[in-house]
């Protein structure tokens, strides 16, 4: 079986420069839709069952996070369930993978994916239980749903948002909005039951529909990054973020997150709304009371690693969290799991990936529900 390089299907992004030998794979990481960003890639191998392959991404050195690669181990499939990393040099322009494959079909990723079919299951899933109301809050602009799991009693007295994949690529968002769904709908987990008597939860597991199954990184179809469309949003440019901003105004918001992966940092860590010129102290003291309850709950959250404090720019207003925090005066927060590994404690086989991030989402209801509780 010739060496066959494929990448028509659900998220896949690849472009072939040359495939003649299975020691001879050379690719270029293709841009983000009506954008310049390269980074995601996903992509099937046929015919190297047995061989010693070397794929090279010749244009990995160009891309938006290039420090992204270093210490970086490309993802693996056979069956499309069962991930596992591979080995991966980065020699400062060329990301090099290679891997004896154990089957004539392979899949490579980025990170592990997380499909489209996978996320209409999740809102299936989550509508059968008695607490869930799915709202359709309009459409994007490649013509797919954008929907809200509405979980609890919408006259409840507080109001938790949670949003994932603004960034498309960030797949590890999805799953951990899984397992917080898993965990919240359990009527036996004790955290689920008491934030449930307090809170409703207004929850989008997929920001941008368009941007995950075209295989883009961090834009939607219009080349939009949605994370810095919070303060003017358009139906034109960045409907997601149009309509669950419309939503959030008309609710109103007592705890946030936003969660989403990092390219560079092999850590789960928070960023917070510090750099707002109108943030209080009692609002300090509330968002580090969340990440000290979570590092309890835990062990894979941390806050020694992450973003170094920045400045106030015309630009902080316009991503997610500081303007939630700045129209609502609630802890408010950027979620961030590592692209990686979790340094702190690193797995071999899988490095970070799908599981533990839906394991982090269960983690997660117990500092929210003594955020909420003060």
């Amino acid at each position: 079986m010739s060496i066959k390089i494929s990448s028509q299907f659900d998220a896949g992004a690849i472009e072939v420069v040359s495939a003649t030998s299975a020691d001879a794979i050379d690719l270029n990481i293709r841009k983000d839709s009506a954008a310049d960003i390269i980074q995601w890639f996903h992509f099937r191998l046929q015919g190297g069952k047995d061989q010693d392959c070397t794929i090279r991404l010749l244009n990995a050195g160009q891309a938006a996070y290039p420090a992204g690669w270093e210490g970086y181990r490309a993802m693996a499939s056979y069956d499309r369930v069962n991930w596992f990393r591979v080995p991966t040099n980065f020699d400062g322009q060329v990301l090099t993978i290679s891997h004896t494959p154990e089957e004539d079909s392979v899949y490579y990723a980025y990170f592990e994916p997380y499909s489209w079919e996978r996320h209409q299951d999740l809102l299936a899933h989550a509508q059968s239980s008695p607490w869930v109301a799915l709202e359709d809050l309009g459409t994007t602009l490649d013509g797919r749903d954008l929907n809200l799991l509405v979980i609890g009693n919408p006259d409840a007295a507080k109001k938790v948002w949670v949003i994932a994949r603004q960034h498309p690529g960030e797949t590890m968002a999805e799953w951990f909005v899984e397992g917080m769904l898993d965990a919240l709908l359990d009527k036996a987990n004790p955290f689920a039951r008491q934030l449930l008597q307090d809170a409703v939860f207004y929850v989008v597991p997929n920001m941008n529909p368009d941007g995950s199954v075209r295989g883009n990184l961090r834009t939607n179809a219009a080349g939009a990054n949605l994370n810095r469309e919070w303060l003017h949003p358009s139906l034109e440019r960045s409907p997601e973020v149009y309509l669950v901003r419309q939503k959030m105004l008309a609710t109103g918001v007592d705890l946030f997150l936003d969660v989403h992966g990092d390219e560079g940092l092999p850590y789960v860590f928070v960023a917070g709304s510090e750099a707002l010129p109108s943030f209080t102290p009692a609002q300090a003291a509330a968002q580090q009371k969340f990440i000290e309850d979570f590092k309890i709950a835990s062990p894979d959250f941390q806050d020694v690693h992450g973003y170094p404090p920045a400045p106030y720019t015309d630009e902080v207003l316009t991503m997610g969290s500081p303007w939630v925090t700045h129209q609502f005066g609630c802890v408010s927060l950027t979620l961030e799991l590592p692209f990686k590994d979790n340094a702190n404690d690193p797995d071999e086989l899988s490095g970070w990936d799908g599981a533990r991030s839906s394991k982090l989402g269960e983690a997660v209801l117990q500092p929210m529900l003594r955020s909420l509780r003060g």
